[in-house]
């Protein structure tokens, strides 16, 4: 399989869907349907459900499946579908065989949580993954600046369904090595950290971001890789500022907010509650306002 589509869906805006809980504490469906229907229509093409932004470890097993049953039946063939997927090694292979038995194109495996990773075990714990679906796309999310592009070389040679990935060391100089070390034109850079690191990253190589900010405006995520796509840096940087004090606001205290601050966007907008699960909390009284007029002040 050569996974063609796949390689051109992640070098897109690749949006990662909040979780909208409901009153009672669980998944809010509608919400989330009509959530997903917004990105959509708004043009997004790829989709992360069970990513960090949609909360993926504050969610139960049944609650992941949920989260990858509804995006898949609401999106039909509207946009590719990259379903997040970790935890210890048969947890992740269940998800990613689920994700398979649903529809789905592709799997982002999400940083291991064990805090001793040795680089052969990474390449181990990727790899009995990817073996398990060789028939999806397997992208694997890198956040450690300890792993080296020769270890992700190893990995794709034993599996060629290793295709792209999700690129998240805030420091776009190991990005531009690691990615050499790898093989530049062997997979698909998608910058992890979004709009804030896109230009740069995309000037080192990258051809994708992902976004939790296109959860509150797509047409400004949008507007972002349409510029940088034709190479146009200084329209890219009108962007990176119109958005600079959003994504302050989430990455302010070791990204404490980065969840909150969008669920608090869009229930600003009524789009859905503004609830978040543990670790995570809602923001104070005195900062909501401030997102809300961000939110307000973009095209929506």
């Amino acid at each position: 399989m050569t996974f063609e589509t796949q390689r051109a869906a992640l070098a897109d805006v690749v949006a990662i869907p909040v979780t909208p809980f409901a009153e009672d504490g669980t998944v809010d469906q509608g919400a989330h349907r009509a959530l997903l229907r917004r990105l959509l229509d708004g043009g997004i093409t790829t989709l992360t459900p069970n990513g960090n932004t949609g909360e993926f470890y504050a969610l139960t097993p049944e609650e992941r499946c949920l989260v990858t049953e509804l995006t898949m039946d609401e999106v039909g063939d509207r946009a590719a579908i990259l379903v997040g997927v970790g935890h210890d090694v048969p947890t992740a292979i269940a998800s990613a065989e689920h994700a398979r038995e649903a529809g789905a194109q592709m799997v982002m495996v999400h940083q291991p949580v064990h805090p001793y990773v040795a680089q052969g075990g990474w390449v181990d714990y990727h790899r009995a993954i990817a073996e398990a679906v060789p028939e999806l796309g397997v992208v694997p999310y890198i956040r450690s600046a300890q792993l080296t592009g020769a270890r992700l070389a190893e990995l794709a040679d034993a599996c060629p369904n290793v295709i792209g990935v999700k690129y998240a060391v805030p420091d776009a100089a190991r990005f531009a090595a690691f990615a050499r070390d790898a093989g530049l034109d062997r997979f698909v850079w998608v910058a992890g950290l979004a709009e804030p690191y896109a230009p740069s990253y995309f000037s080192a190589g990258a051809t994708g971001f992902t976004s939790g900010l296109v959860n509150v405006s797509p047409a400004v995520s949008l507007n972002m890789i349409e510029a940088l796509r034709s190479g146009d840096f200084p329209a890219a940087m009108k962007v990176w500022e119109q958005i600079r004090r959003f994504e302050e606001l989430r990455a302010a205290n070791g990204s404490a907010n980065n969840v909150t601050v969008v669920k608090e966007a869009l229930a600003s907008l009524g789009l859905c509650r503004r609830d978040v699960r543990p670790p995570s909390r809602q923001l104070p009284e005195d900062e909501r306002a401030e997102v809300a007029a961000i939110a307000a002040g973009w095209s929506i």
